[in-house]
């Protein structure tokens, strides 16, 4: 199993059909689970994806139209009747701050967790720690909506050849690593001299929006890029109007932002074939064109 993986727990729209379930994706990032979206239905998703609550340490809510959110009450009553240990985190949109609240006391029970919420008020980072740093996007919907970004900070990357040239073997490689600096033989070895620059690697989550600048921020640079193309271009007018993207636009903002691996999802059910997005996704971007099913696993791209 990947230690960076995209589960998807659904992939509905507004209404959702007999193979399509609402929003829900889980991003493992290391020893890092985010779940993104979680519409409703979702905690049984999680069941058929093998997902835990004890996989889950963050929430993120793009934004409170029901499909995005409804599932929420269930995962957050989840993580106190399994009793996960940690805190656990929500992001959303500050000025839904009322609705996730009726959300998480939508019913009685034990709260046992300690779900801790950290609404957002502006764009900017809202969160750091071992997997990178976690930041949110204003995006362009009916209501109050914000995208997501990981970003993970570039490193080092070890070179072999370098480390024997200057004889740093062992546990001496990973006490290197950790102190920047060592001496070896009476001389002193610093992590630059047996290593070369690594590129943090970066995902995205765009859902409903129209075409704005907060899109291709989020999808700059991404590895993987998770977006809605709830419509096809043949519905680009509707598409508009609802303030949502299609395929060939998703496609676009892919390979103008140098995206690697583009994961369509958040289909509109007037649209039978599954095929005519990829098609049209492929038509406009040569890089990997994912049109999401419920409980597929998308790995994150190895790194270059």
């Amino acid at each position: 199993m990947s230690n960076r993986e995209l589960i998807v727990l659904g992939t509905a729209s507004q209404a959702p059909t007999r193979s399509r379930n609402h929003n829900g994706y889980l991003l493992r990032w290391d020893g890092t689970g985010v779940l993104f979206d979680p519409g409703e239905g979702v905690q049984r998703q999680m069941i058929h994806a093998r997902v835990s609550a004890h996989d889950i340490d963050r929430i993120c809510i793009s934004h409170f139209h029901g499909d995005h959110c409804l599932g929420l009450p269930g995962v957050i009553q989840r993580f106190s009747l399994d009793r996960v240990p940690r805190p656990v985190y929500a992001h959303y949109p500050a000025s839904g701050a009322g609705f996730f609240r009726n959300l998480r006391y939508a019913s009685a029970f034990d709260e046992v967790v300690d779900l801790r919420e950290r609404p957002i008020e502006r764009e900017g980072p809202v969160a750091t720690g071992p997997f990178g740093r976690l930041e949110a996007v204003r995006l362009e919907h009916r209501i109050d909506t914000f995208g997501y970004r990981l970003v993970e900070p570039e490193g080092r990357r070890m070179v072999p050849e370098r480390l024997t040239g200057f004889g740093v073997h062992g546990p001496a490689i990973g006490k290197l690593q950790q102190e920047g600096v060592l001496r070896i033989d009476g001389r002193l070895v610093t992590v630059e001299q047996v290593s070369e620059p690594r590129p943090g690697q970066r995902f995205g989550f765009v859902m409903d929006t129209r075409l704005c600048d907060g899109v291709f921020a989020i999808a700059d640079g991404a590895d993987l890029l998770v977006i809605e193309s709830t419509f096809l271009d043949e519905d680009a007018r509707l598409a508009d109007e609802y303030r949502h993207l299609t395929a060939a636009q998703a496609a676009r903002v892919a390979a103008e932002c140098g995206v690697r691996c583009l994961v369509l999802t958040h289909f509109s059910q007037r649209y039978a074939d599954p095929r005519r997005f990829y098609d049209e996704a492929t038509a406009i971007f040569d890089g990997t064109v994912v049109v999401a099913e419920d409980l597929q696993r998308v790995p994150v791209p190895q790194r270059r």
